[in-house]
């Protein structure tokens, strides 16, 4: 059976099987049964196909460190980019002059983009074949690992675009290789190529409870969804998570763990959060952020003098763990701050952040202060991976990146 596009347009490019140690998957066969995830995509039959003539390809005197972001789809992984690339400068918008539904951001030292792009079903394509979109049948794991390593070699290519308003896939953008180059998505560490290409892994990831709380809040508040059509979308797409985007949190150098609040007996409204950082040990150019001691375990509640906060109040953990059989450190918070300009105490007590100043962390939040999670972990610890994110591109690169106090 042909897999083949809805009547919207599809990429210039249809690239030809790649054969790797790990198995892939040709957008032109759904014969191909699931397999159990094990870091690779499925296999398939190869089907003969013709090549549509690509376009020269151009070479940038960049090589780009290459980001991996993993979440499911509604976790904030729009708002943490924009943590993230704030941490270079300059305010990431679309490509000037091209698609208003362009899913690719740009700034002066960072590119971002949405692997959705690389859905070879549009919308009414998974529709018509019974699929979800996180199924790995309805992505072109080929065409996201052949242009993520032209980008590796400093050369631009014609990328999609999937058009999230329409469900189609629009004509191909020209993205060029810029300094940092971050994919994000429900796929990044599915392919093995395409993993292996990567410098910086990061999983967020959102518990079910949580899920289940903002996903009322929004649906029913905001979009007049009823609970059981709210419950039977989220059952929906459960299976296909479970089996292909959680298991990549096992292949991430750092994880944002977001969790209801052990603060509030039996919380189900998800307003309070426990979120943990965990950082893997022995990751090359990271080194872990830390609560006062570097190996001790801490339990910490803050001086309510120096930091405001209303109930039920913020406390800090930190100490080592182990993480799907590897040794990590975590760094906990469970509350929310009231004043985020109080956030310069808890900043103090942090070693290892990768700040270039004292209070960098603190105006980096406040900087986005508007934004979703910025009174709580999920806000300050996309800060502290964002600055992560800059010192792995100077340790690589051997560049400084200038930033103003």
């Amino acid at each position: 059976k042909r897999c083949y596009l809805s009547p919207s347009v599809r990429p210039a490019h249809n690239p030809p099987h790649i054969t790797t140690m790990a198995a892939t998957l040709n957008c032109a066969s759904l014969t191909s049964a699931r397999s159990a995830f094990a870091g690779r995509a499925p296999t398939s039959s190869k089907v003969a196909t013709k090549a549509a003539p690509r376009a020269a390809l151009k070479v940038s005197a960049e090589t780009p460190v290459m980001i991996g972001l993993a979440a499911d789809s509604g976790c904030g992984k729009s708002t943490f980019m924009r943590r993230i690339t704030q941490c270079f400068g300059g305010d990431p918008k679309p490509p000037a002059g091209g698609n208003p539904d362009s899913n690719t951001l740009l700034s002066d030292l960072t590119t971002v983009v949405c692997l959705d792009d690389y859905h070879c079903l549009d919308r009414f394509g998974r529709a018509e074949e019974g699929v979800t979109a996180l199924d790995p049948k309805a992505q072109d794991f080929d065409l996201m690992y052949e242009q993520t390593a032209a980008i590796k070699k400093g050369e631009a290519i014609q990328k999609p675009i999937y058009n999230h308003v329409s469900g189609l896939l629009d004509p191909p953008e020209e993205i060029k290789a810029s300094a940092i180059y971050v994919i994000e998505g429900l796929h990044p560490f599915y392919d093995e190529r395409v993993r292996e290409l990567l410098d910086f892994k990061i999983y967020l990831d959102i518990s079910d409870d949580v899920k289940f709380a903002w996903k009322i809040q929004r649906d029913m508040a905001e979009r007049g969804h009823s609970l059981e059509s709210i419950k039977a979308s989220i059952e929906a797409r459960k299976p296909d998570f479970d089996a292909y985007i959680d298991p990549q949190k096992q292949l991430a150098d750092v994880i944002i763990q977001v969790l209801p609040t052990q603060l509030i007996p039996d919380d189900n409204e998800g307003k309070v959060l426990r979120v943990r950082l965990i950082q893997k040990e022995g990751v090359s150019n990271f080194d872990p952020t830390y609560l006062f001691d570097e190996g001790s375990t801490i339990s910490w509640i803050p001086c309510g003098r120096k930091l405001s906060c209303s109930y039920p109040g913020i406390k800090f953990f930190y100490g080592p763990d182990t993480y799907y059989g590897q040794e990590v450190s975590v760094l906990e918070m469970d509350g929310q701050f009231d004043k985020l300009e109080e956030l310069i105490y808890v900043e103090s007590h942090l070693s290892n952040t990768s700040t270039k100043f004292y209070g960098e962390i603190t105006q980096q939040m406040l900087k986005l202060s508007a934004n979703p999670g910025s009174n709580n972990g999920t806000g300050l610890f996309q800060t502290i991976v964002g600055l992560k994110v800059r010192e792995v591109y100077e340790k690589i690169t051997k560049k400084e990146v200038a930033v103003s106090a």
